[in-house]
């Protein structure tokens, strides 16, 4: 019988090598088809896979329609065109397109899922541009998704008979409809790629961060992600007739009227550069099925998708939408702060003074920091600390760049280079390198757990009402209270008096 073992051992072998699963490759099949994507150092990418039907002809400003399977393979080496927008990319009206960076080597190995929404004011962005590069946080153990959704007129025009020839009578959140549409694809899909569709994390930049916050407040997402982290967003002001759907169908009724159509039918078959050409305003809308009310009023009555957040802003988010202009006449300065704020206007201006045009540029950009950032952040956290189960996490961005030493702080989007880091090493000194490793490493520990803190890092508390802690990310990084606590107080006092005189 001896004689006998060293063939039994082999036969063991080449059994348990053939038991053993396949390595992954760039060949993945999906629910519509295979793709092919490419083998990249320590990684693979699969770029331009649609996750929904072009929105062209007919399907312009409807919901995302299913994809067409295809036969063959399908080339996934190029990014999909970004959707038409005045910024000078490569566009299309034909847009619907993800990406995928992948490190797993098996399908079976279930990672984190981390999946990015652009920012652009919902007008402008792309994930072609190299800004939002996801391979470096695959080094750290996850998978990065970026999608392409529709902007301006085609993602967020409303209007009545759009509106009555959809099947859940609203209009106007195309946009959004496709990041949920994407999410459905993340689901079905991330698993061949080694991804684990129970860990999920959305995130996402000024508008992008606006999405993540209505993604977490709309019904339709339940159970499609685990968590989400927001930079410097947020959807929490006062609702006003303009976001509600009757105020977004009035503003598209206007630009039909300015495009000179009559029609929806004459919409749909105009050139899409033409309505760069219009007067419009697009956002997402109140529309009673993406989103149902007031973003406020869901979390207070804790009406919202509770998963874990990281929420944040930046030093000096002003500066980029205020010191391009000339600086301010204190005169006009005063005046407008009289005809904005009201009875509240003494207080603000002693918060906000304007006695030089310097100061006066100053505080115009503090005060754009505060209101549409500092506030929607520090409300957002202590509304679903208050109301929900999960854990919140807040931080403070507040690295000058180096490259601009007149600068008075972090800029707006100035974090993203560090979270997703997309740093020059060429132009930055170690210790902004050294930060950009802290930031990304919090932020997939997060994805990974539902919670950034790890070894090594700077211990970041969760956020309480009765705990209101931020983390400072800085050359020196610390954990602190709230900043401009009092100007964000006072906001919250004048935005209830808004509510409350409705």
């Amino acid at each position: 019988m001896k004689s006998f073992k060293p063939v039994l051992l082999i036969v063991f072998g080449l059994l348990l090598f053939s038991c053993k699963e396949q390595p992954l490759t760039t060949l993945i099949e999906t629910d519509a088809g295979m793709v092919e994507g490419v083998q990249e150092d320590g990684f693979m990418s699969f770029k331009g896979i649609p996750f929904a039907a072009p929105p062209v002809g007919d399907l312009r400003w409807k919901e995302p329609q299913p994809v067409k399977p295809w036969e063959g393979v399908l080339k996934a080496d190029t990014f999909g065109p970004a959707s038409p927008q005045a910024q000078n990319l490569r566009q299309s009206e034909d847009c619907l397109y993800l990406n995928v960076w992948t490190p797993a080597k098996f399908a079976s190995e279930k990672l984190p899922v981390m999946f990015w929404i652009h920012g652009g004011g919902f007008t402008a962005g792309a994930p072609l541009e190299a800004t939002y590069f996801g391979e470096k946080l695959t080094q750290k153990g996850v998978i990065y998704v970026s999608v392409t959704y529709r902007l301006g007129p085609l993602g967020f025009f409303a209007h009545p008979e759009l509106t009555a020839e959809s099947p859940n009578k609203s209009s106007g959140n195309y946009g959004i409809l496709d990041m949920i549409a994407a999410l459905e694809w993340v689901q079905r899909n991330i698993a061949s790629f080694g991804g684990d569709p129970a860990r999920v994390t959305i995130f996402g930049e000024s508008a992008g961060g606006a999405a993540v916050s209505i993604l977490c407040a709309s019904p339709l997402c339940k159970g499609l992600f685990a968590g989400a982290i927001c930079q410097s967003g947020g959807n929490f002001r006062p609702l006003e007739e303009s976001g509600t759907l009757k105020g977004a169908e009035q503003s598209g009724l206007e630009f039909m009227k300015n495009l000179g159509a009559s029609s929806l039918a004459e919409l749909r078959q105009l050139d899409v550069q033409k309505f760069f050409e219009a007067r419009g305003s697009f956002r997402p809308n109140v529309d009673g099925y993406v989103l149902s009310d007031d973003q406020y009023k869901l979390y207070e009555a804790g009406q919202y998708n509770d998963v874990n957040v990281i929420i944040g802003s930046n030093s000096d988010e002003g500066g980029m939408f205020v010191r391009r202009q000339q600086q301010m006449d204190p005169g006009a300065y005063k005046k407008s702060l009289t005809g904005r704020y009201g009875d509240f206007a003494d207080r603000f201006l002693s918060l906000y003074p304007g006695d030089t045009p310097e100061q006066a540029t100053f505080s115009s950009a503090d005060m754009t920091r505060d209101s549409g950032f500092g506030w929607a952040s520090w409300i957002w956290g202590r509304l679903q600390s208050r109301t929900g189960n999960s854990k919140v996490y807040m931080y403070y961005f507040d690295q000058k760049d180096p490259n601009n030493p007149n600068s008075r702080g972090a800029f707006h989007a100035a974090e993203i280079k560090y979270v997703l880091q997309n740093i020059n090493e060429e132009r930055y000194p170690a210790e902004d390198i050294k930060l950009s490793d802290m930031m990304s490493t919090y932020w997939t520990n997060f994805a990974k757990s539902g919670n950034p803190n790890g070894e090594d890092l700077l211990e970041w508390p969760a956020f309480t009402e009765q705990n209101q802690t931020y983390m400072y990310f800085k050359s020196d990084p610390e954990t602190g209270p709230v900043p401009n606590l009092n100007n964000l107080e006072l906001f919250e006092e004048y935005y209830k008096y808004q509510r409350e005189s409705k």
